[in-house]
Order: structure tokens, then C-alpha cells, then sequence
């Protein structure tokens, strides 16, 4: 991860990742996408606290009637495209739109086509794969820091000579 990362932002294009993530692939599959929707978002959120970077998701609404819409959840945008609006071309917008100098952008998606795109518009590309693995490793680092500061707090605070921290363990234990 870059050093500014207040000035990063990750758009994230959510049924590509969806379909391409092992775990949310299976409940897609088990015909249970808003549980998929549910975790990428709620993986999106640690990551996007974890790491300081800002992250937009979009989902395809492209076949469903209506207007598209806009909410927030966990912190996270989220975006549903309006009819016949793909992901790509929302993306694209919202590449354009927040584009700035002294700001980096990845688009998470493995979809070639709109990586080309994005690479025209300054963006960079972060392919499922490596997003994924980002996020496992901001996950892993949560968790040992959890660990560690969970181990200071209980630690012992005096040194005890092991014969006398028995006879205190000995006598709790009465």
C-alpha cells in the first residue's frame, strides 16, 4: 500500500469480485447473493478501516427496472446501476469523477475490457485475485494485533520467580 492512503480510493466492481471470490462464489451459487453482497461488504468495510483507504462498490442492476440508487453501509458507498446501466459504466463515471491530482484509484475487477478503460481514465486496476489476497492479509494483521494487545492486557505485570508464581497459582486456586 502507497504512503497516502488518505488520498486513495478503491472502487470495487461487486458481481465480478462476487463471481470470482471462492467463499461468495458458493452462496452465489446456493442462490443466496444477498448473504455474498452482505460479506463483500462486510470484508470491504474491515479492509476499507483497516487501511485507511476509501472504498465504493458497485453492483449491476442492468437488467432490473428503476432508477439505480446510492446508499451507505459500514462506511462503504454503495452503488446500484440504473437500467440498462452497466458496472463498467458507472465505474468509468465515478473514475472520472473523483479523479484529482495527488490521488491514486484502483478498480477491483477482472473484467478486460473495462481494466482498458480504466487505464485511459488514470486509474489502476486490482484484479480479484489481489484484492482478495490484501484483504486476508489486512485480516490476518487485525487479528494479531488483537492478539497482542489482548496478551499485554493479561499479561502478569510483576515478574514472579516460577516457585512463588505457583504458590499464588495454588492459592487462587483454593
Amino acid at each position: 500500500m502507497a504512503k497516502k492512503k488518505g488520498k486513495q480510493l478503491l472502487i470495487v466492481d461487486g458481481y465480478n469480485i462476487i463471481g470470482a471470490w471462492p467463499e461468495l462464489r458458493a452462496l452465489k451459487e446456493a442462490e443466496r447473493m444477498d448473504e455474498a453482497r452482505d460479506l463483500l461488504i462486510s470484508k470491504l468495510a474491515d479492509y476499507q478501516s483497516y487501511s485507511g483507504i476509501k472504498v465504493i462498490v458497485v453492483f449491476d442492476a442492468y437488467t432490473v427496472p428503476g432508477l439505480g440508487r446510492q446508499l451507505q453501509d459500514y462506511k462503504i458507498d454503495i452503488y446500484f446501476t440504473k437500467q440498462k446501466e452497466t458496472a463498467d459504466e458507472r465505474i468509468e463515471r465515478l473514475v472520472s469523477q473523483f479523479y484529482e491530482r495527488n490521488r491514486q484509484i484502483y478498480v477491483a475487477t477482472s473484467d478486460y475490457t473495462s481494466q482498458r478503460v480504466i487505464f485511459g481514465q488514470g486509474a489502476l486496476r486490482k484484479s480479484a485475485r489481489e484484492l482478495l489476497l490484501d484483504i486476508e492479509s489486512a485480516g490476518k494483521e487485525i487479528h494479531e494485533q488483537v492478539k497482542k494487545t489482548q496478551e499485554e492486557r493479561f499479561s502478569k505485570r510483576i515478574t514472579l520467580d516460577d516457585e512463588i508464581a505457583k504458590i499464588f497459582e495454588k492459592w487462587r486456586r483454593e
